[in-house]
């Protein structure tokens, strides 16, 4: 198999293409990626040189460059992982939410179904399915109930992927994982955010009284499920892709504290975001059941193993701080 894959830098995507080349998943992997704020390509340093990897330095909302792109490979697959992602960013700017994970994703669809392309493997997020009360727990037909521009923005792509397997035939399959951590993830996000403070012993902030809850997914068992919805989903479906482990956001932030050797006098209250979600949770049956997927690593382990990994690494860590992050968290968290 050939694959193009999008967003190819970034932390989801980048560990998909280390795993896809290292376990010998792809003959040939292209990553198209534009290299906003959390695309790094150092996150591809054990790729960069293998004869079976090419990058593209560009954009999925450009779909001259995409066609020419899927004319000069004629991948097998494109792998859609290119998208904004960051709630509290999509709070404090919209626009680029839209313009990245609506019209990039139709620009890539529309490329797509111009080249004929074999399958066009969506990346998405349970966020599209909002808020769930206990004790329910989202399948594939939930209703989509997006809670802020961020989930919207995933929702309305799916949508427009999944109508052109129904009015093109072009064979799309849509997946939706929950929350995913892991080496080599921005620290803007709650896991690494509070590894790289505490291992600073700055303070945690934590939203309103911390007990939103959240199903945890290391990030190789994510690339896992994504090539089994690959290899054995059907077009026009959509998979759940869950870690089967979920906590209140305070108690994965005590456990992280308590692994540093750190006391719990570090977490500090904040203000709540806008339309904060409580609860998220799905299932993960269908998948499960078309390919035998489930997930491998246990919650505890992939924290030990993810905070290991950032203590490892602290000039990556001060790498990707630099800047614009750094005006980023200032402007979200100073006034709260």
């Amino acid at each position: 198999m050939k694959w193009l894959v999008t967003g190819g830098a970034g932390f989801i995507g980048s560990a998909f293409i280390r795993l896809a080349l290292g376990s010998g998943w792809a003959r040939r992997v292209v990553n198209l990626d534009k290299l906003t704020y959390a695309g790094n390509l150092e996150n591809l340093a054990a790729v960069q040189d293998d004869p079976r990897y090419r990058f593209v330095h560009g954009d999925i909302c450009d779909t001259r460059l995409v066609e020419r792109l899927l004319e000069e490979e004629r991948p097998d697959a494109i792998i859609h992982f290119a998208a904004e992602s960051h709630v509290d960013r999509s709070i404090l700017g919209p626009e680029a939410f839209i313009e990245t994970n609506v019209r990039g994703t139709f620009s890539l669809l529309e490329a797509a179904r111009k080249a004929g392309v074999a399958r066009f493997l969506h990346v998405s997020t349970d966020e599209v399915y909002g808020s769930i009360e206990e004790p329910d727990e989202a399948d594939e037909t939930w209703p989509l109930r997006p809670s802020s521009p961020y989930s919207a923005s995933k929702a309305g792509s799916d949508l427009l992927a999944l109508s052109y397997w129904t009015t093109f035939r072009l064979p799309v399959i849509v997946t939706r994982a929950s929350n995913n951590y892991g080496p080599y993830q921005f620290p803007e996000k709650l896991i690494p955010l509070m590894i790289s403070n505490a291992l600073e012993e700055k303070p945690l902030p934590i939203y309103g009284d911390g007990m939103q809850v959240r199903d945890w997914l290391y990030v190789d068992d994510h690339c896992r499920a994504i090539r089994a919805a690959l290899e054995h989903g059907k077009p026009g479906e959509i998979y759940n892709i869950g870690g089967a482990r979920a906590l209140p956001n305070r108690r994965v932030v005590e456990m992280i504290l308590e692994i540093l050797g750190k006391p719990y006098s570090l977490m500090t209250q904040v203000k709540d975001r806008p339309g904060h979600d409580r609860r998220y949770a799905i299932t993960t049956e269908k998948l499960a059941k078309a390919s035998g997927w489930r997930p491998e690593v246990p919650f505890e382990e992939g924290l030990e193993r993810t905070i290991r990994w950032y203590r490892d690494n602290p000039g990556w860590v001060a790498r990707v701080k630099s800047g614009e992050y750094r005006k980023y968290y200032e402007q979200n968290y100073a006034n709260r």
